[in-house]
């Protein structure tokens, strides 16, 4: 590289950095000199990455009360041009506006965890809805550590901890996440066992004339059954910090040979999943869904899933339609990565499968009566608190904040 590009480079590095300072400072400035609003409203999704999941759902329930324009709604994303209904305004995540809205919000709405250097304020309510029932272990219960190549777990554990002790609200989806999330989370504040509020769509969008809709919105066929492929991300395969590969051993050719004449198959990424895959060789086949698309539209077009040890399965079950479970990696997943909080094998209510023509021919010759009584009770253990109403739970709660009760 010639020296000038060189130094160009180093000057235009050093304005960013004495930027991003400049924000800082203003950010601390304005948290300490300006009051808190409790009529401002922030919503975030997968940290900024989309608009999808429970936040959204929540979002759009105050659209469809028309508390939008009651209150001033903002939606945190890494893209402004996603659409979105409503008065919300789309702000870009951590530009100037967006710490500025952050320092004096009342209210915040978020799936995941904060960044650390957004301080929460008195008088601000953090409702942290999360995003799935777990299976495999968390925060404070993992006993290792190995995310794009952070190993330390004291070190991870303790800024769990910390980000943890800024949450007012937490929802669960089940009596059984209640539990693992008070202890793993450290929580002892308000927990809302409502289930989930991006799952109230599986409750009144569970119709052929709203399923149709669906798929001619997304482009897939009408005439051939859907397979939906949800695998989670892998821990320890990834590019960088919080960008995973798709790494699968799936066949997607002998899929299609064995199963393309009455199916067609829709694969779903992980949102941490930093993959640019070419499936022109599968086309009419395979139709990739990115992380910016709702799973929870894809469940209901779907009239199988096939997953892993992803949450997914404790949503999708709420439809009781067929699940299959590709665990190709069980032994190494289970005792080297994370760590599971039940026995996936004794209690998945379908089959469990180790490559492609195993999972082929489970498909082919699925008998649903065979996991009836597994299926009935895993619905029963992780199913009883959605009811398609937890949407407006919450905006009953935001509500309930803006009022001034808690």
């Amino acid at each position: 590289m010639p020296p000038i590009k060189k130094i160009l480079r180093k000057i235009k590095k050093n304005i960013k950095k004495t930027g991003k300072k400049l924000v800082m400072f203003l950010y601390r400035i304005e948290t300490r000199l300006l009051p808190v609003n409790k009529r401002i409203i922030v919503f975030e999704s997968n940290m900024g990455r989309n608009y999808t999941g429970n936040p959204k759902a929540v979002y759009e329930e105050m659209v469809n009360q028309g508390l939008d324009k009651k209150y001033r709604c903002y939606y945190m994303l890494d893209n402004v041009k996603t659409p979105i209904p409503g008065s919300a305004v789309k702000i870009r995540r951590t530009r100037v506006r967006y710490f500025f809205l952050m320092g004096i919000a009342g209210v915040w709405v978020s799936d995941s965890r904060m960044p650390n250097y957004i301080k929460k304020r008195e008088g601000v309510r953090y409702i942290q809805t999360w995003h799935g029932t777990p299976l495999k272990k968390l925060a404070l219960d993992m006993d290792s550590v190995n995310m794009a190549g952070e190993t330390n777990i004291e070190k991870y554990k303790r800024s769990f901890f910390v980000n943890t002790r800024t949450w007012d609200y937490l929802i669960s989806q089940n009596y059984y996440s209640t539990e693992i999330f008070r202890r793993a989370f450290a929580f002892d504040k308000t927990m809302l066992e409502i289930g989930y509020p991006r799952n109230d769509v599986l409750f009144y969008g569970n119709n052929p004339e709203y399923i149709d809709k669906l798929k001619k919105q997304m482009g897939l066929p009408l005439d051939k059954k859907i397979v939906l492929y949800a695998p989670t991300w892998r821990d320890n395969e990834y590019y960088a910090k919080g960008a995973y590969k798709f790494s699968t051993p799936m066949d997607f050719s002998l899929l299609k040979e064995q199963l393309g004449e009455d199916y067609v198959c829709v694969v779903k990424y992980h949102y941490l999943v930093k993959d640019n895959i070419n499936w022109s060789t599968y086309g009419g086949f395979v139709y990739e869904f990115n992380m910016c698309e709702d799973i929870s539209a894809l469940y209901l077009t779907a009239d199988i899933l096939v997953t892993d040890y992803s949450s997914v399965m404790f949503d999708y079950s709420l439809l009781r339609r067929p699940m299959f479970f590709f665990t190709y990696d069980l032994e190494d997943y289970r005792d080297n990565l994370r760590g599971f909080y039940f026995d996936f094998i004794e209690e998945a209510p379908g089959p469990i499968v180790g490559t492609t023509k195993e999972l082929i021919e489970a498909i082919k010759n699925y008998d649903c009566k065979e996991y009836e009584a597994k299926y009935n009770a895993f619905y029963q253990k992780y199913n009883h608190a959605d009811d398609g109403k937890a949407s407006a739970k919450v905006v009953n709660v935001i509500e309930k904040i803006i009022a001034g009760e808690r």
